[in-house]
């Protein structure tokens, strides 16, 4: 299925649409209301978390008459259901989270009687090692997105701005359109990001991104700044803020410029980025600010990828690998 435009997986947006059509019982339905508004107000989730929550627990909660009707059976069911229908192991780790955290919520408000979520369990997501590009494998992709910059191109200058900023710092695609100008510190070398759950933390760039940020600021942007433009650090071509997708998309160009390099998006440039700190010898916590990670569990994957890399390394020159 073709992801919609909004960038949701297809099995969100599916659900999406099957919800559109759904019936709730009154209380049900305000419920699942009041619980999407507590996800995007109290608990600050992403649209795109928000959106797929919404999705799951449309299917979980249609048909119900009542929210005291829902219990543990009824959850295992849905999971049940959705592993039979073949749903991938990660989709159903995010249904169960998606339960548990509404049923969590509902109980905390009076509205069940006990938290069936509490005792539902679904299968791990699988770590996959993500593919990383090696050092000079990025160079190149950084070079290509900047081949065709030049002083009367202000959307290639952007676009070579967006591939070096994205490797340098490791910041998530959508952090690094929503930085506006004044989160730009030059003297410094920092960007002062907004994450998930509204988690500010500053991360810092070397000179190539410097060299590009200067020339954007200089020439590029004020060729794209409208009369109406936001206070946006990128702007698209007709001088809004720049979308995710134009970014991602600026990605896929320049990598698809260098032969042999894997098919990777923005999030592989932060993989790349992480593993090349760790390969460097930066320390795991150090990664784990950079990055923005709540949990140090999560940064220890890109330790997985190191050591696999020296594997590669070992077999290949030890004598008695």
């Amino acid at each position: 299925m073709t992801p919609p435009p909004d960038g949701s997986p297809p099995d969100v947006a599916a659900d999406v649409a099957a919800g559109a059509a759904a019936e709730f019982a009154p209380g049900v339905e305000r419920a699942l209301r009041e619980f999407v508004e507590h996800l995007r107000l109290e608990r600050g989730r992403s649209p795109h978390t928000v959106r797929a929550y919404r999705a799951d627990l449309t299917g979980l909660l249609a048909g119900l008459t009542a929210l005291p009707d829902l219990d543990l059976a009824r959850l295992r069911g849905w999971l049940a259901d959705a592993h039979a229908s073949g749903a991938a192991r990660s989709t159903l780790a995010r249904k169960a989270a998606a339960a548990r955290t509404f049923t969590a919520w509902a109980y905390r408000r009076g509205l069940l009687p006990a938290d069936p979520g509490a005792r539902l369990t679904a299968p791990r997501p699988r770590s996959a090692l993500p593919t990383v590009l090696d050092r000079e494998q990025a160079a190149a992709v950084v070079d290509a997105a900047g081949a065709r910059a030049g002083p009367d191109d202000p959307v290639a200058m952007r676009d070579r701005l967006v591939v070096e900023l994205l490797y340098a710092t490791g910041v998530r695609v959508a952090e690094l359109c929503g930085l506006d100008l004044d989160d730009v510190d030059e003297d410094r070398r920092a960007l002062r990001v907004i994450g998930k759950g509204d988690r500010e933390r500053t991360v810092v760039y070397g000179v190539p991104a410097e060299r590009a940020l200067r020339a954007w600021r200089e020439s590029g942007r004020p060729a794209l700044v409208r009369a109406g433009s936001p206070a946006a650090l990128l702007l698209g071509a007709r001088g809004g803020r720049l979308d995710p997708r134009v970014a991602r998309a600026a990605v896929h160009r320049a990598v698809a410029a260098v032969p042999g390099v894997p098919d990777i998006g923005p999030h592989g440039l932060r993989h790349a980025a992480a593993t090349h700190m760790l390969d460097g010898g930066a320390d795991l916590r150090y990664v784990q600010e950079l990055l923005g990670h709540a949990k140090l569990s999560t940064t220890q994957l890109y330790t997985h990828v190191t050591v696999e890399r020296l594997k590669v390394v070992h077999e290949q020159a030890h004598p008695r690998a």
